[in-house]
């Protein structure tokens, strides 16, 4: 069973649910882990171009962010609070 989560906090879960590419992401960075897009794409099995377009999406949602965005290249991203809430919520729902 989920955690109650508010309404738009759903809809953002569910957002993530739905794409494959959305929640491998979402894996790799749970638990507090800051990744660059390359590593993410390592770990993930998910193409590096595929990856800044989830990260992109991602970002945009509010669920995950990047902590050093001034940089052209080695980008650190990270769950926001909500992805970390969306995380947890993904691993019971896969029980």
């Amino acid at each position: 069973m989920k955690p109650k989560m508010n309404d738009e906090d759903l809809k953002k879960f569910s957002y993530v649910e739905v794409s494959d590419y959305r929640k491998r992401t979402v894996n790799v960075l749970k638990n507090g882990e800051v990744e660059t897009p390359t590593r993410i794409a390592e770990e993930s099995g998910i193409r590096r171009n595929h990856i800044s377009k989830v990260l992109g999406e991602l970002k945009k949602a509010g669920i995950a962010e990047c902590i050093n965005e001034e940089y052209r290249k080695g980008r650190l991203y990270r769950l926001t609070n909500l992805g970390e809430e969306i995380a947890k919520n993904l691993e019971e729902s896969d029980r």
